[in-house]
């Protein structure tokens, strides 16, 4: 989503993935930007399955919205909700660090209900960056930085751990790391949900691409043409990675 640097940032609804440090931080800054007229939102959702969380202590009224659910559970309700109409604002998700790649799991999730068989399979080649980790889950962590990233950066285009300019682009590499990883067989390509900062130090992604992964899963299924799908929860610099593989049910 592009607007105006002076233009406040509008959104539908919102969701903060937890309510302990993270969340709060994060809930506290959407807060400022709101009092600032620099964001607007009908409403802020808070999700954490415990009620006592860090979140709970915050004097936070409208929009501001406590839920008490599991993320997995929340975001099968919450995703499946109508598209805005043309020209209204839509809804976005503010990650954190330290969650499971929950979008990965959504994805899965919604390939067994279109009747897919679907499995995660390790992401075992390097992509190629600085830090590239495959975790015991087979997960991939990857990040341009091989050093320790300012508190909450907001991945400017000069680069304040080097003073220089950012010349890389994690959505960049991933695309191409997609095309490349699947030894010839059959590949969806990759599905990215990029958060970018949107106001006070928060990186949010659009909720537009959960319902293109969707689709894309939708037609696929209809085509009857799995394949695998690179998934990607990333920022500019940082990102995690899980590799779907769908068959037919």
């Amino acid at each position: 989503m592009t607007v105006p640097n002076d233009a406040p940032q509008r959104f539908r609804e919102v969701t903060v993935v937890g309510g302990g440090c993270y969340g709060s931080f994060y809930a506290g800054q959407l807060a400022k930007a709101l009092a600032r007229g620099k964001l607007t939102a009908e409403r802020i959702l808070i999700v954490d399955r415990d009620a006592g969380c860090r979140a709970a202590t915050l004097e936070l009224g409208p929009p501001f919205v406590r839920v008490v659910d599991e993320w997995g559970r929340h975001f099968d309700r919450w995703l499946e909700r109508p598209p805005p109409s043309p020209g209204e604002p839509d809804d976005a998700v503010v990650p954190s660090p330290l969650m499971p790649h929950l979008m990965a799991q959504w994805l899965a999730r919604v390939a067994e209900r279109f009747g897919l068989g679907v499995r995660t399979v390790p992401v075992a080649a390097p992509v190629g960056t600085p830090y590239d980790r495959l975790a015991p889950d087979g997960n991939r962590y990857v990040s341009f930085a091989d050093w320790i990233c300012p508190t909450h950066c907001i991945e400017p285009a000069t680069c304040p751990a080097i003073r220089g300019p950012r010349t890389w682009e994690m959505a960049d590499a991933l695309e191409a790391y997609a095309r490349r990883a699947t030894g010839g067989q059959p590949s969806l390509g990759a599905v990215l949900f990029r958060t970018s900062h949107r106001a006070f130090g928060v990186g949010m992604f659009d909720l537009a691409t959960a319902r293109e992964a969707r689709r894309l899963i939708a037609n696929a299924k209809a085509a009857g043409s799995p394949g695998s799908l690179l998934v990607g929860t990333i920022s500019s610099c940082h990102g995690a990675t899980t590799m779907l593989e769908f068959t037919p049910g």
